[in-house]
């Protein structure tokens, strides 16, 4: 599977096509997405269409690596799961926040989430209102943190949602990973997990420093609760650092940024990928018969799908190849 992955070269040949059926075209070529473009016409597809095929080729991927693994890697799979259900969670809550005209359009999501999901798609698309999407998740593990923020008292804008939901994704994984897995697969997992969420931190940080002026207890609030590598007192500095440049000094002290030039450009919105890229090549080089190869597998994946997404919509609004590589951290030959 992972050697039908796209190269750079091919995100270069991409980058310089005309439209969306060229890239669709393109795409039927390569083994990896010949059969989910096999039966359709590039010529009626739209941008949209193109990225419903795209999601169906990683939940394929999915379930491809769950029906091969065994009991501990499928529980492993059950808690990765996770992220795709909360996605899933906050597109529904911007739809029905936002009081679209068309409000849901799931039926490429439908399947795979009948099959391995909790979540029922059926009872989330006839929702009207925040209040009835919420009552909608009941039976799931999602409804108590959202009901609890509802019944809060205080007004809960989208935001709100969001965060309630990312803050439980987070800490309910990093409880359940004990009880899920044992010894080296334990090991792998926390060592990944717990620099996903450090490095999620400091981007949040960066982000409401950098973009909104939040103040420090605001910033707080928003962090995730788990301190892996970075312990909480440090945490505490860079949270309290007065400004965006005094953050960038501080942030080059943690395990993650050491030696990093802070002030080029984006450094700090592209450390988290690049980290979380080293960390799982190596994890996958020392231990191939480990769940870090699933996890590594999955990360390129999702990363060549946000790569691909990036494309099409640069190529529809036909922006020149080298403007094109920048925004997915390539460049053109």
């Amino acid at each position: 599977m992972q050697a039908k992955l796209l190269t750079d070269d091919h995100f270069r040949e991409i980058a310089q096509l005309r439209n969306v059926a060229e890239v669709v075209t393109y795409l039927k070529k390569l083994p990896a997405y010949a059969k989910a473009f096999e039966t359709v016409d590039e010529n009626t597809l739209h941008r949209g269409d193109v990225e419903k095929i795209l999601i169906q080729s990683l939940y394929n991927d999915y379930s491809k690596l769950y029906r091969f693994s065994g009991l501990e890697h499928q529980r492993f799979l059950r808690l990765y799961l996770k992220r795709y259900e909360v996605d899933l969670i906050n597109y529904c809550l911007r739809i029905v926040y936002n009081h679209y005209e068309e409000p849901f359009d799931l039926n490429h999501k439908k399947p795979f989430f009948d099959r391995y999901s909790q979540i029922s798609i059926d009872r989330l698309i006839t929702s009207k209102t925040m209040e009835e999407l919420v009552d909608n998740l009941q039976g799931t593990e999602y409804y108590a943190p959202l009901k609890i923020l509802q019944e809060s008292g205080h007004p809960v804008d989208l935001f709100d949602y969001d965060l309630a939901l990312n803050l439980y994704e987070f800490t309910s994984v990093w409880k359940a990973r004990k009880k899920t897995l044992k010894g080296l697969e334990l090991k792998i997992f926390t060592r990944d997990c717990g620099t996903k969420i450090d490095l999620i931190n400091l981007q949040w940080i960066y982000r409401a420093k950098k973009y909104y002026n939040m103040l420090p207890p605001d910033i707080s609030t928003l962090l995730i609760p788990i301190h892996y590598r970075i312990h909480v007192d440090q945490l505490k500095d860079l949270v309290e650092a007065p400004s965006v440049d005094e953050f960038l000094k501080l942030v080059t002290r943690t395990p993650y940024l050491r030696h990093t030039d802070t002030q080029t450009p984006a450094s700090i919105e592209t450390i988290y990928k690049d980290c979380l890229y080293r960390l799982y090549l190596a994890d996958r080089r020392s231990n191939p018969y480990s769940i870090a190869t699933v996890n590594t597998y999955l990360f390129l994946k999702e990363e060549e799908l946000d790569k691909l997404t990036t494309v099409l919509e640069c190529v529809r609004y036909g922006l020149p190849a080298r403007e094109t590589l920048t925004y997915i951290g390539g460049t053109a030959k």
